[in-house]
């Protein structure tokens, strides 16, 4: 840990608890994908692998995790795959939540179709699945804000995700 209480370097406790978490959450996801059938399935995971990439070649490259371990692992996978972007590219980077929608539709679409799944046919599979995604979904939030997020270096340096996610904290520091 540096002395600000942020990590240079994540545990790999971490590394594993946030990723074991996407992984069920896509998991759960293509489960249920899978129920409607393999090509929508496989479509599902191939939208995934694009956001994945997406994030590691236009965020990683520029963060200040590049080429060590963040939260997440994506800083040393980025650093396999990718050159070195600019971190003053990171921080000036801006968001929305319009910016956040094909992320919160790995959940969503998977959420929606079990909700027409069970309606056109119960089933307690479908639903225990739907629980858990749910479940899952805001468990993610919780790994973001009490374990990776709250001890990240590029946080200082600026990131927009955070500018985002804590605007009436950031206002109300600022003030």
């Amino acid at each position: 840990m540096i002395e600000s209480g942020k990590y240079d370097d994540y545990p790999l406790w971490i590394v594993a608890l946030s990723n074991l978490l996407s992984i069920s959450i896509y998991g759960l996801g293509f489960f249920i994908m899978v129920r409607v059938n393999w090509i929508i399935a496989i479509l599902y995971l191939i939208y995934i692998m694009i956001l994945e990439y997406r994030i590691l070649k236009n965020g990683c490259v520029n963060c200040y995790y590049r080429g060590k371990v963040c939260g997440f692992g994506k800083g040393i996978i980025s650093s396999w795959l990718f050159k070195k972007g600019d971190i003053s590219k990171f921080c000036s980077h801006k968001i929305s939540w319009k910016d956040m929608i094909p992320d919160l539709l790995i959940s969503l679409i998977p959420f929606i179709t079990g909700i027409i799944l069970i309606i056109i046919e119960f089933d307690y599979v479908i639903l225990i699945v739907l629980v858990l995604l749910v479940f899952l979904t805001t468990g993610n939030g919780f790994i973001r804000r009490k374990l990776t997020c709250r001890y990240c270096g590029q946080k200082e340096l600026g990131c927009p995700a955070d500018k985002l996610f804590n605007k009436n904290k950031n206002v109300t520091n600022n003030a």
